[in-house]
């Protein structure tokens, strides 16, 4: 799926339909003082295994795209639900 990098959408903080810059969202690096993570250690150290089963089978043929969408007028940012594709771009 090709996108253009500029779109006109509705901007939810100034109300109207405004031009858009569009982003592609990275992950970011999980915090290690979150709960899940401090318990993952605790399970995992010494002679333990895995906490999980290991996933069977193959991967999901698409792959979830997070856009944020920043306003050329207030310079805001919404980020819309994901939605899937096998492959996205952006374009000029």
């Amino acid at each position: 799926m090709k996108m253009p990098r500029k779109v006109k959408r509705y901007c939810p903080y100034c109300g109207k339909h405004t031009l858009h810059e569009v982003e592609r969202v990275k992950k970011k690096k999980a915090s290690e003082l979150k709960w899940g993570q401090r318990r993952f250690r605790r399970v995992t150290a010494g002679y333990r295994g895995f906490p999980r089963p290991k996933p069977e089978g193959r991967e999901k043929p698409t792959k979830r795209v997070n856009l944020r969408y920043r306003c050329t007028e207030c310079g805001k940012a919404h980020q819309p639900p994901a939605f899937r594709a096998k492959k996205f771009e952006l374009t000029e």
